[in-house]
């Protein structure tokens, strides 16, 4: 386990992990404090929440079903 300050490449790599709950206690810490030093990546962080909420309140109706199956297809072997 790193004891390194966290970079931006990192958070942005473990945002998904942090989102879910699932960092260890250290990594948490490390991620907690990069927030606190960058606006930057806090602003991200935050975009990204939003993002997540908006996107949540769409019922699979409201989605054209062409775009959908687009959709499903691009984000398939995403990893």
């Amino acid at each position: 386990m790193s004891t390194e300050p966290m970079d931006c490449n990192e958070l942005v790599e473990l945002v998904t992990a942090y989102l879910d709950g699932s960092l260890d206690l250290q990594t948490r810490a490390r991620f907690d404090l990069h927030l606190l030093d960058c606006d930057g990546c806090e602003n991200y962080l935050q975009q990204l929440r939003v993002t997540i909420d908006t996107v949540g309140r769409i019922s699979d109706e409201q989605v054209d079903p062409q775009f959908r199956t687009k959709l499903l297809n691009a984000f398939r072997d995403w990893k």
